[in-house]
C-alpha cells in the first residue's frame, strides 16, 4: 500500500444553508476541511495509506477535527496537539451570477503557531512514497513557512516524490510575499499544480490572454509558461486545471499536463455545481493517485479531472467517491442514471 503524506491546516467550516447570505442566516452547517486534509481523504478513499500532518488544539474542537478525518480512513498519528484554537472559515455559497464568499477566522491557530519541534519528520517520511503540500500552509504564518521547508528537506532526504498545489490566497498574503517564499520552496518539488492565478501571483508567470471570469482559456499560452517553469525549477510534471466560469452554478472543467516532452489536455466536463470548495484538492488527489498507480500521465490526468468533476456535485470539502466511480466517468459514462 502506498504511503502518502499531506501537511496543512484542518479548519472548522461554517456554511450558510440553502444558498442564504451571511446576513440572512440563523444557523450554519458544520463541516471540517482544508486543502491538504481534503487531499488525504480522497487518497484514503482510493485505498492509499494517507497520513495528515498538522497541529490542532488539545480540546474538544481539535478532537472533533481528528475524529472527522478518522471517519474517512485518514491516519492521524502525526497530528500534534496543543495551541489555543482551531482555525475557522465561513462560507456563503453563491448561485448563478452571485459568487461564493469566504471569510477567514484563522489567525493564531495551532498550526500557525506550531514549530518544527512538534513533528518528527524523519519518522513521518520513513517509507513514504509521496508528500503533498500547498501554498496555503506557508501563507498562514512565518512558522508555517519554516515548518513546510523543514518537511520538504526531510522528504527529499528520504527520496519521497513531492507535489505542490500553489493555491494562492489573496486574503492570506500578497503576491510579493508569495513569490519570495514559494520560489525558494520550488527546488524540492517534482510535480507543480496550479491554475492561471496561482502561476501569476505565486511564481510570476502569466499564461497569455486567459480570462477565466469570461470563460476564455488560451491553452497555447499555458504551453509556453509550462516550458519556462520546467526549465527554471526542474519539475517532472507541470499541471494546471482549466476552469471556465460561466457562472457560480455552472463551470467548464478540464486540465493540461506537461512532462517535458509532450502536452496532454484532458476532456472537458460541463459541471453543475453543488459545492466547488475542495474541487482543486480533489483534482490534486486524483493526479497523485494516477501517477502513483503508474498510469500513463495522460490517463492520470483524465482520472484527476473526472474525480474533480464529481467533487463539484458533492456538498462539503471532502470528495466522497471511489476509484470505480471516477473510472466510470473517465471512461465516458456521464449519464447520471440511477444505479440499481
Amino acid at each position: 500500500m502506498k504511503k502518502v503524506i499531506t501537511m496543512g491546516e484542518i479548519m472548522l467550516r461554517l456554511s450558510t444553508p440553502d444558498y442564504s447570505r451571511f446576513v440572512q442566516t440563523n444557523s450554519f452547517d458544520v463541516i471540517y476541511g482544508g486543502g491538504e486534509s481534503n487531499v488525504a481523504v480522497s487518497l484514503a478513499n482510493y485505498g492509499f495509506d494517507a497520513h495528515f500532518v498538522s497541529k490542532v488544539p488539545a480540546h474538544e474542537m481539535g478532537q472533533a477535527a481528528i475524529n472527522h478525518l478518522r471517519r474517512y480512513g485518514v491516519n492521524t498519528d502525526y497530528i500534534a496537539r496543543g495551541g489555543d484554537r482551531l482555525g475557522i472559515y465561513y462560507l456563503e455559497t453563491g448561485a448563478s451570477m452571485r459568487p461564493s464568499k469566504v471569510i477567514y477566522d484563522r489567525a493564531g491557530s495551532s498550526i500557525a503557531e506550531a514549530t518544527v519541534e512538534d513533528f518528527n519528520f524523519d519518522e513521518i517520511f520513513k517509507d513514504a512514497d509521496w508528500f503533498h503540500f500547498s501554498g496555503i500552509t506557508p501563507a498562514v504564518s512565518k512558522q508555517g513557512a519554516i515548518i513546510t521547508e523543514a518537511a520538504l528537506k526531510s522528504a527529499k532526504k528520504h527520496n519521497v516524490m513531492v507535489s505542490v498545489d500553489l493555491n494562492y490566497r489573496k486574503k492570506l498574503w500578497t503576491p510579493e510575499e508569495a513569490k519570495a517564499t514559494m520560489s525558494n520552496l520550488m527546488k524540492y518539488v517534482d510535480v507543480c499544480i496550479g491554475n492561471e492565478e496561482d502561476a501569476e501571483k505565486v511564481l510570476g508567470f502569466k499564461p497569455g490572454d486567459t480570462d477565466v471570469s469570461k470563460g476564455d482559456l488560451q491553452v497555447d499560452g499555458y504551453k509556453d509558461i509550462f516550458k519556462q517553469m520546467k526549465e527554471i525549477y526542474g519539475f517532472k510534471y507541470v499541471v494546471t486545471s482549466l476552469r471556465e466560469s460561466y457562472s457560480a452554478s455552472d463551470n467548464g472543467w478540464s486540465a493540461l499536463i506537461y512532462n517535458g516532452d509532450e502536452f496532454y489536455k484532458a476532456k472537458k466536463y460541463d459541471v453543475r455545481i453543488v459545492d466547488r470548495v475542495g474541487g482543486g484538492d480533489s483534482f490534486a488527489a486524483g493526479l497523485i493517485y494516477g501517477l502513483l498507480s503508474d498510469k500513463p500521465f495522460g490517463e492520470a490526468l483524465e482520472f484527476a479531472v473526472a474525480a474533480s468533476a464529481l467533487k463539484h456535485t458533492i456538498f462539503g470539502d471532502f470528495n466522497h467517491v471511489s476509484v470505480a466511480e471516477v473510472e466510470n466517468l473517465a471512461n465516458g459514462d456521464a449519464s447520471g442514471r440511477v444505479q440499481r
